[in-house]
């Protein structure tokens, strides 16, 4: 084995970055990881899972234009303080290939 190869450290992933990743190979994951963090009615998690997402599915900024909102208003929506309308999260889970659903409470 060469020097270099030997010295070599293996390749190291973020918890973050793995989850991102497979929000991104997988939909119904990402659908499902939102859907319980919706159920845990938690306003500040709610914003966290969304910016999960947008990284996911192209960044803030590319789900901005795909949506047709602004990106730096897309940013301060996506904040832990953020409030976002409800047209403004149904055209952000849009351009994700999401959307919002209801369901009979257990």
């Amino acid at each position: 084995m060469s020097k270099a190869k030997a010295s070599r450290k293996p390749a190291v992933r973020s918890h973050e970055d793995s989850t991102v990743e497979s929000f991104r190979r997988d939909r119904k994951y990402a659908a499902a990881y939102l859907d319980q963090v919706l159920a845990d009615g938690d306003q500040q998690e709610l914003m966290l899972a969304l910016r999960r997402l947008s990284e996911a599915f192209g960044g803030v900024p590319g789900l901005a234009q795909q949506a047709g909102l602004n990106a730096t208003t897309l940013y301060r929506t996506l904040s832990g303080n953020g409030n976002p309308e409800l047209r403004t999260l149904r055209a952000l889970l849009d351009a994700m290939g999401l959307r919002l659903s209801i369901a009979p409470a257990s």
